[in-house]
């Protein structure tokens, strides 16, 4: 490979390239039957990935963001509720609990999975929160605390075990924010098996955006379950609140996914556990790259009682902004997720909070940068992204020595 030739972030060309007429014979099948909205091809997709994610039911809609926020209603959650969850995630995570008429409050993350402590989590719902006619109140607000929404990010689980134990204790709906974890599994010690994302809680919500590790050719999502009547609720919910056609039991939104998205990822998602394994081989072989070069950069850590999918590769450094020109002007894509911790963000401020509320979270959001990571990744590509970052840190080490040597009896001598 010549080392001019780039490395990008994410190719989004080549899968779809390599299954082009596939892809093109679900367009052809719309258009020939005119099942553009609802019909065979969804209901076929919301089985199929419903199988795939070890649920009862998966109810397809148009975005990620709003299989949260219908999960989330249907689950429960009322106007004026607090939902927990992380201030490190997209937007979307908080915009959803926003949406369902909710008010969203933040624990920290764990330092070495990025998901939510448990200890912190536990911290939080005894000491942040006091009880009163048996329903659980925020000391902050004085809102009634129902539901965690515990973030699977960069494709790796959050402890669930603990997180649901913790939820029995205080009677709390679970939603799983899965959008990053499509086939991620996680080994729970109290039931002696391994789960798949998305079938912990009582919901899950899937992204389905094109660079996920299940992306559509636009948006989508879904929400699995194993509770028949959030499936139902759900299903009222994207299509205006219908029962049956012209029949509304509650007012609901305009939240179908289209017949030819679900079409397109009933081909994927057979790919979807190879491409997996593909990417675990990628993260395994950078693991084994960056150990072998001694460079001082912080690889993911996976815990014993996950399989991660890698949607992310995400390292640490302590200069992360060069790191990313450097690798830039190699021709080698990254990217930050996320680099502004919601609790900071200006969409926020009248929560109030400030800089050292969530100390892990504002840390990591300083030193992370993401790598290339997509299932037709090389090894030769890795060996480079890799070499460019050794580049990189060893005339960082060199400045960093000599910044340590310098004093000021020194400069006053020269000077």
């Amino acid at each position: 490979m010549s080392q001019s030739q780039g490395i990008p972030f994410l190719d989004l060309v080549t899968p779809h390239l390599e299954f082009e007429q596939e892809l093109m014979a679900v367009f052809q099948k719309a258009l020939r039957t005119a099942s553009f909205i609802g019909g065979a091809m969804v209901e076929g997709f919301e089985q199929d990935f419903a199988s795939f994610c070890q649920t009862e039911h998966a109810v397809a809609v148009n975005s990620g963001t709003d299989a949260l926020r219908f999960a989330l209603i249907a689950g429960g959650v009322k106007p004026g509720d607090v939902v927990v969850t992380v201030p490190h995630t997209f937007i979307a995570t908080t915009e959803a609990i926003s949406q369902a008429g909710a008010q969203p409050e933040f624990v920290d993350i764990d330092e070495r999975t990025y998901n939510v402590d448990p200890i912190q989590l536990r911290f939080y719902l005894e000491n942040q929160c006091t009880e009163k006619d048996g329903q659980l109140l925020s000391k902050r607000t004085g809102r009634p605390v129902t539901a965690i929404v515990p973030v699977h990010l960069y494709g790796q689980m959050a402890d669930m075990d603990a997180i649901l134990e913790l939820a029995e204790r205080y009677h709390l709906v679970v939603i799983e924010d899965a959008c990053q974890a499509h086939g991620a599994e996680y080994f729970s010690r109290n039931h002696n098996r391994w789960f798949k994302a998305g079938s912990m809680g009582q919901a899950a919500a899937f992204s389905f955006y094109p660079g996920k590790n299940l992306g559509a050719c636009g948006e989508g999502g879904a929400i699995t379950t194993n509770n028949a009547n959030i499936a139902r609720v759900c299903k009222m919910l994207r299509d205006h609140g219908q029962a049956k056609k012209y029949y509304h039991d509650i007012e609901g939104y305009n939240g179908r996914l289209d017949s030819i998205q679900t079409g397109i990822l009933s081909v994927k998602l057979k790919h979807l556990a190879s491409w997996n394994d593909q990417r675990r081989e990628r993260a395994a072989q950078y693991k084994s790259l960056f150990e072998a070069s001694g460079v001082k950069v912080q690889t993911p850590w996976e815990p014993s009682w996950s399989r991660a999918v890698y949607h992310l590769y995400v390292i640490r450094t302590e200069d992360r902004e060069g790191l990313m020109a450097h690798l830039g002007k190699a021709g080698i894509g990254s990217g930050i997720h996320y680099p502004i911790p919601l609790h900071l963000q200006k969409a926020y401020e009248s929560l109030r909070h400030k800089a050292g509320d969530f100390p892990v979270t504002e840390k990591i959001a300083e030193e992370i940068v993401s790598l290339p990571m997509f299932p037709q990744l090389t090894k030769e590509q890795e060996e480079r992204v890799v070499e460019e970052i050794c580049k990189f840190e060893s005339v960082n080490a060199g400045k960093r020595v000599e910044t340590a040597s310098w004093s000021p009896a020194q400069a006053n001598v020269t000077a």
